[in-house]
């Protein structure tokens, strides 16, 4: 083997040769067969030649490192550039691949939205776009920000406040009503052109176009008053009063009225941050970080995976997207997202000027939650150590396993299992366990179903054959296990562990409550074969995070535990209504998917189903209306 190819597998370099030189998308695989890398290329054999046909030496940290770890690879053509990029982003999803930049945050932005086809519309929060002709609003960097702006509209505006089902069922209006908060059209007779005139006002509002709307509205205050309808005029008064107000209290960033959204990228150490400003009609209306693992990518790479992975997820795309540097593929993906919001999008890397200005304002913003989070992590980091000392742990303990039991009067028991990450919690690694053999309050039977359930995976057994311990990676076997108990419950532990195997992969503690009759100040951590508890009087920061662990994985089954009882308590009111057997009990749990959506039905809708009457729909909805109010 030559000194360019040094290092390289010969298969790799056989399929290499044979690479096809057509656009495509390219999946780097490891010894196990996971993939680990997922990559586009014009030209697929010029793009692998980047990997396979150079001294290692001469390739950067992130090629280096991954080269060592394929074992495999595969190709995928594509007629066109684009195409292979969305295919790499859906591969990219589906994967999840080690090496690639994944923004793991999956929520939607919540928006306003107001269906202007109604007669009567509302403002509603929402977090999905539809195309259904209704106007949308947003997106919002937070539910706070979307439920404060509500309220600043029905503060402000006199539209209707319930929701649709409870409008058209009304009897007599609400107490919005009484308080001059909304015209009550669902009980009284509201002229369809003057609410349809506050909608206006709420949209214009909205768009940000309130110094606009403040004219309008003042000039329709004099004309009242001009007509001595002083009663209207000074309704129209406190309006404009309320509004201006809220523009107080606006950032306005730019002058020119434009959506955006600004977007920079600060990396330091290992650690990347990426802020997005929301600009909406000028105004700074929200700000968002994204926190990443550097890895072996550059500040660049990251800032296109997030602005493409992005756009993809939050359907609102304004028609300016400003970034503080220059990314490889900027024209691809203006075409991509003008594709998407079916219009041109522009993204623009500003060199001066006012554009420039917001650029940095994103930037300052990024540093200083970069900034944080290096010195939160350092601390973390401080503290877990203190862990792994005085538990005398031989590994780091980067990832932290708590579990807890929960039930009521024997009913109904569940497990939590919570999963803290170098420190802090990792929601996505978060499980819950029903618990099927357990019988009455019987903590140890809950301990040992769970803990048998966790760690009897066949996954975990394949992983434990094949010895992977080294790659820590690729391993779901926690450093620590928290129970919370004492030494009972970790003696219950540790025999579990061992019927499977095992007892001495991992360390296993207790987190016992203070004893307050006994004198205790503070919470016990136990190891096992050891019968006085470990001392944390000089880490309390340390026992801290465990009992934070503790706390969590309580509220976690709690939680859990109370949406069961709760929905068999909702369904359980099937049971008392005559005419409703288990045939029909399992027809409308199947058609609306729980008591919830069931709730929303009428009584027309309900009697429509196979073998429900008009007297079972009545007796049915009478119910529901019960349990609704």
């Amino acid at each position: 083997m030559t000194k360019k190819t040094q290092n390289i597998n010969s298969s790799l370099l056989e399929k290499y040769n044979s690479a096809p030189s057509d656009p495509g998308v390219y999946l780097m695989k490891d010894k196990t067969g996971k993939i680990i890398y997922v990559g586009k290329a014009i030209n697929l054999k010029k793009r692998l030649a980047s990997y396979f046909a150079g001294r290692l030496s001469r390739h950067d940290m992130k090629t280096g490192v991954l080269i060592k770890k394929i074992t495999d690879f595969e190709t995928i053509i594509t007629s066109t550039e684009h195409e292979a990029l969305i295919l790499e982003s859906n591969l990219i999803k589906k994967y999840k691949p080690k090496y690639n930049v994944i923004l793991k945050d999956g929520k939607n932005y919540p928006c306003l939205r107001i269906d202007i086809t109604e007669k009567y519309p509302a403002l509603e929060i929402v977090r999905k776009i539809k195309k259904d002709h209704a106007l949308y609003f947003g997106p919002y960097s937070s539910a706070y920000s979307v439920r404060n702006t509500l309220r600043k509209v029905n503060r402000i505006f006199r539209l209707r406040k319930c929701k649709k089902n409870q409008f058209n069922n009304r009897s007599r209006p609400c107490l919005n009503f009484q308080i001059k908060a909304c015209l009550g059209p669902c009980c009284n007779d509201v002229d369809e052109k003057e609410y349809k005139k506050i909608v206006k006002d709420v949209v214009l509002f909205l768009k940000g176009k309130a110094p606009k709307l403040v004219k309008k509205l003042n000039q329709e205050m004099q004309e009242k008053a001009l007509n001595e309808e002083f009663e209207e005029a000074a309704a129209i008064r406190d309006t404009i009063f309320a509004i201006e107000k809220t523009l107080e209290q606006q950032v306005a960033v730019s002058a020119d009225m434009l959506d955006r959204d600004v977007i920079s990228c600060e990396s330091l150490k290992d650690k990347a941050v990426v802020t997005i400003l929301f600009v909406r009609a000028g105004n700074l209306i929200g700000t968002r970080h994204y926190h990443f693992d550097m890895e072996f990518n550059t500040s660049e790479e990251i800032l296109e995976a997030f602005i493409r992975q992005y756009y993809e997820k939050n359907a609102f795309l304004p028609c300016q997207v400003l970034i503080s540097e220059n990314i490889g593929d900027k024209e691809l993906l203006e075409h991509d997202l003008s594709l998407k919001k079916g219009r041109k999008v522009n993204i623009l890397v500003p060199a001066r000027g006012e554009k420039k200005r917001i650029v940095e304002m994103a930037s300052n913003n990024g540093k200083k939650e970069l900034k944080k989070l290096v010195s939160r992590e350092a601390e973390a980091k401080q503290i877990l150590e203190t862990v792994q000392r005085l538990l005398h742990m031989p590994s780091f303990p980067e990832r932290i396993e708590c579990f807890d039991n929960s039930n009521t009067s024997g009913t109904d028991p569940v497990s939590s299992m919570v999963v803290f990450i170098n420190g802090f919690p990792d929601k996505s690694k978060y499980r819950k366990y029903i618990l099927k053999d357990v019988k009455g309050q019987d903590d140890y039977a809950c301990m040992t179903e769970v803990l048998t359930r966790r760690f009897s995976e066949p996954e975990l057994k394949l992983k434990s054959e094949l010895k992977l311990k080294q790659d820590r990676s690729d391993m779901d076997f926690p450093d620590l296990l928290l129970v919370d108990g004492g030494k009972g419950q970790i003696s219950m532990a540790m025999a579990v562990l061992k019927q499977i195997g095992l007892e001495n992969r991992f360390q296993v503690a207790g987190i016992a409550k203070k004893d307050l009759d006994k004198g205790e100040n503070q919470d016990k951590i136990y190891l096992p074969n050891r019968s006085n508890p470990v001392n944390f009087a000089n880490a309390q920061k340390a026992l801290f995070l465990l009992q934070r662990l503790r706390d969590e994985a309580h509220r976690f089954a709690i939680t859990f535990q109370r949406k069961r009882r709760s929905k068999r308590a909702e369904i359980s009111i099937l049971d008392g209504i005559n005419g409703i057997g288990p045939k029909k009990k399992q027809l409308l749990l199947e058609k609306y998917h729980g008591i919830s959506n069931m709730k929303q039905a009428t009584v027309e809708e309900l009697a429509s189903l196979p073998g429900i009457t008009m007297k079972i729909a009545q007796n049915l909805a009478e119910e529901l209306h019960k349990l609704k109010n």
